[in-house]
């Protein structure tokens, strides 16, 4: 368990397509061990996606229970290998950032509601729906697994990128 460096744009990595995982071993589990302890470090973090800690590999990790928009509706600690999105529906614009785009949010559009299938670290395939904050954290980092970043899904390049006020 460590607390990994965040790999920032403009790093090749961000913008791979990363592989599956084909079997879950102790170096897949040592992974999400790592991601949410890289995850729990960062200031107001809510997820983090293997690339983003230099590994291409399909596995992230999601926790908006404790930001004030996802406390009221969550799963909790999503441990997500090979995730996909089922389905997906409504649509919202969000302010996002991001801890490989440190200085920057955006305006992005997401769908408000999805159903997620991936499978845990112990093996089981768990499948539900999600919704809101949730379901926007869930779509971010699911971005990064397909070498998308938010930067790359701006509602608006008029409107929707700002600096961060407390950029040096």
């Amino acid at each position: 368990m460590a607390v990994k460096e965040i790999v920032t744009y403009p790093d090749p990595i961000l913008k791979q397509v990363c592989a599956p995982v084909q079997a879950i071993d102790d170096e897949v589990k040592k992974l999400i061990e790592d991601l949410v302890d890289t995850m729990h470090a960062g200031p107001g973090s809510v997820g983090v996606a293997a690339p983003q800690i230099g590994v291409s590999m399909r596995v992230c990790v999601i926790d908006v229970s404790k930001n004030r928009h996802g406390k009221e509706n969550n799963h909790g600690l999503l441990l997500m290998i090979n995730p996909e999105i089922v389905s997906k529906s409504g649509a919202a614009v969000m302010r996002e950032g991001c801890m490989s785009v440190p200085d920057y949010t955006g305006d992005v559009e997401r769908a408000t509601e999805l159903t997620l299938r991936f499978t845990e670290p112990d093996g089981n395939v768990r499948e539900f729906d999600a919704s809101g904050f949730e379901a926007v954290a869930i779509q971010h980092e699911m971005d990064h697994l397909d070498g998308f970043l938010f930067l790359d899904r701006i509602a608006s390049l008029k409107t929707g990128l700002f600096r961060r006020k407390n950029y040096k």
